[in-house]
């Protein structure tokens, strides 16, 4: 998002790079396809801080990858797509296309007479369990998974199958008519790439504290049983939609672990015929998109030679308890131990995380980490272990957080937190 946002409003020579990697460099960029990153700032720095014609400014001030269809699972290596370019952003040849949310399920077309129909919605805690990560490291398996396994929790709006391929650059916006039974409440909007198979594949979404519907400045609450008329920008994609698939737009009241819940649950009515999506269409320009290219990926040889010594684990699990009737995101990743050949040096990391809630209850929300960092050569050997837990009441958020250091088996430092923050219509 951010990369967009500084090329619309920044005002200096400037070039966004956007592709399908996850939270890593682009010449290490997983998923693929890794580019020659090193190269691209040395040809800018070398223009702007030697003089050097290297032809940098004449790339399209925005490369951004615009991905293809693939269908929904949590990890991939390579993203299928090609490199597409805007001489400027925003972008004139980038027009927003209307569909208007129609009961009881489907988008329709501007032209399409949709009469005004309330439908509401009351979601269960689950919606987001198969969210995937916040900010993707590209670890398996945190990617979001088949989104049917969110949409029982969410008014769902789907088109029909689309006559031709559509293409979609930038943000998506929601323009929803809508009022709530309680002051605090958020709405989360999903759109989706739905195969004729049936299967769902996530492929961007926003979330909207309704008490910041105005801009964050100054929060106000809702006024229960009153129409707002509110937008959910959603997050910046590239994305193609082949024909014969459909778009999907689900909308959810809560979106745990990836947004912490209103203190209540919310019934949320929503006016069909005045509520839209808009998309950003981008029309292709297979031309001018081809002179796009980079060099292959390079880097410098690690320092020192890595032995991988002990097992790593990478898993996700959802855990439902029906007895408790408590259900649990399980998040691990153990790094293993790993020897840096030349130093003598043993590294470990594993980090556990555990999100929580119990029923219809939006106050047992519970959110856990545990870390654990060590060091260890010959008979020195050095750790720490952190534990942070985060729950909440109706009014407060309750934050419990713990550091141990340890040299060798003794403990050397030692420290606990507790602290409460106030809600603040979250």
């Amino acid at each position: 998002n951010a990369v967009f946002r500084l090329l619309a409003h920044l005002r200096v020579p400037r070039l966004g790079l956007v592709g399908p990697w996850s939270h890593k460099y682009p010449h290490l960029g997983v998923p693929g396809p890794a580019i020659g990153f090193l190269q691209e700032c040395l040809r800018w720095w070398d223009h702007w801080l030697k003089g050097k014609d290297t032809g940098i400014m004449n790339e399209p001030m925005l490369r951004a990858w615009m991905q293809d269809s693939v269908p929904p699972t949590t990890y991939y290596e390579e993203r299928p797509g090609r490199w597409v370019g805007e001489p400027r952003w925003p972008s004139p040849q980038v027009t927003r296309r209307v569909w208007t949310l129609a009961w009881p399920g489907t988008l329709e077309t501007e032209d399409a007479d949709v009469p005004e129909r309330a439908m509401t919605l009351r979601s269960p805690l689950s919606v987001g369990l198969f969210a995937g990560k916040w900010c993707s490291y590209a670890a398996t398996p945190d990617l979001p998974h088949d989104q049917r396994e969110e949409d029982g929790g969410a008014m769902v709006f789907t088109s029909a199958p689309l006559d031709e391929p559509l293409e979609m650059l930038g943000a998506a916006v929601v323009e929803l008519e809508l009022s709530v039974d309680r002051p605090v409440a958020m709405v989360a909007a999903r759109l989706s790439d739905v195969a004729p198979d049936d299967k769902a594949t996530r492929i961007t979404y926003g979330l909207l504290n309704l008490t910041h519907r105005d801009g964050s400045e100054s929060p106000q609450p809702m006024e229960p049983g009153r129409s707002y008329r509110v937008r959910v920008k959603l997050n910046d994609v590239a994305q193609h939609f082949p024909a014969g698939h459909c778009i999907r737009l689900s909308l959810s009241t809560s979106y745990w672990p990836l947004a912490w819940p209103a203190p209540e649950p919310v019934r949320m009515r929503i006016h069909t015929g005045a509520s839209r999506l808009l998309l950003p269409v981008r029309p292709p320009r297979d031309a001018e998109d081809a002179r796009i290219a980079f060099t292959e990926p390079e880097g410098a040889p690690a320092s020192t030679e890595k032995m991988q010594i002990s097992g790593e684990s990478h898993n996700w699990r959802v855990i439902r308890d029906l007895a408790l009737d408590r259900s649990t995101l399980e998040v691990i990743d153990d790094q293993g131990t790993v020897l840096l050949r030349e130093l003598g040096l043993e590294m470990q990391r594993k980090a556990q995380e555990w999100y929580s809630y119990r029923g219809d209850d939006f106050n047992s929300t519970r959110g856990e980490t545990l870390w654990e960092r060590g060091f260890r050569r010959g008979d020195w050997r050095v750790r720490t272990v952190t534990r942070t837990v985060l729950t909440s009441t109706p009014h407060d958020f309750l934050l419990h957080a713990e550091l141990d250091a340890f040299e060798g088996e003794r403990r050397v430092y030692s420290r606990n937190w507790d602290v409460m923050i106030p809600r603040d219509l979250v």
